[in-house]
């Protein structure tokens, strides 16, 4: 058995990165067709604001970022569909306000019980066994909703006005691709790190787009470079003594250059 199977942490980890590995690209494919995908990024602030929470009235850090998360990207979506504001207007306010508020509740608490450091740029041995299951469960519900509502997801995607004249339920199904988005940055920001869960979410689906000749193509190689990353990512963290989200972000970058360079060649 490698040495790494035998600490149970990294047991953990290596779970619930492949989890993660595996929703996070098929949400940010469908962000990144509608142009949102900046919007990992301002979720991920918000979970910031969550995990200082938590931290501050003693709840858990994963559970209050979840509900933060899911509230900011359902209040995203409403300002969005109404119109009110323009949407790349509307992630600048709620990405540098999130972390403006963040940065007010670290320091009126005056030391928290939790590492920041920790879930701002992902560490494989804050993955607790309490952790992995809920990872495990909201995983399985994410992959569930976006099999059921695959064609769904991918017409809005690409003509969300005429899957509404079709008469889809453009609204519902918006609201739940939102709030997938925000549980896969709640998921990851254990294993990533939440300053760099959007890169994630949208690197790999970027560099699958160089090569891939169709839609479900691309999402099949967006998961398959997501996965190579979250484990070479956390392989090299545990070797190298570096930082676990830090590792599989560059790895991500990389699989982006070759992919990149195979398309111009």
């Amino acid at each position: 058995m490698p040495e790494i199977f035998q600490y149970s942490f990294m047991v953990r980890a290596l779970i619930a990165g492949l989890v993660i590995g595996l929703v996070a690209p098929i949400i940010g494919t469908f962000l990144v067709l509608r142009r949102f995908a900046i919007f990992a990024d301002a979720l991920g602030h918000a979970a910031l604001v969550g995990v200082a929470l938590g931290a501050l009235l003693g709840a858990s850090p994963v559970l209050a970022a979840l509900v933060v998360c899911v509230g900011v990207a359902l209040t995203v979506e409403q300002l969005r569909a109404k119109r009110r504001l323009p949407s790349d207007a509307t992630l600048a306010l709620f990405l540098s306000g999130s972390l403006a508020i963040a940065i007010v509740i670290i320091s009126l608490s005056q030391g928290l019980s939790v590492n920041i450091m920790g879930y701002l740029f992902g560490s494989i041995t804050t993955v607790q066994t309490s952790d992995l299951w809920v990872i495990l469960g909201l995983g399985v519900m994410a992959i569930v909703a976006i099999v059921g509502l695959y064609k769904e997801l991918f017409y809005i995607s690409f003509d969300e006005e005429s899957a509404r004249v079709s008469g889809l339920p453009t609204r519902g199904i918006n609201l739940i691709l939102v709030g997938l988005a925000a549980l896969t940055v709640a998921l990851a920001m254990r294993i990533v790190g939440i300053l760099l869960v959007g890169a994630l979410m949208v690197i790999p689906v970027l560099s699958a787009f160089q090569l891939a000749r169709s839609f479900a193509g691309a999402l099949k190689l967006a998961v398959a470079f997501s996965l190579v990353s979250v484990l070479a990512g956390l392989l090299s963290s545990y070797y190298l003594n570096i930082t676990a989200g830090g590792s599989i972000v560059v790895v991500a970058l990389v699989f982006f250059l070759i992919s990149l360079a195979l398309r111009r060649a």
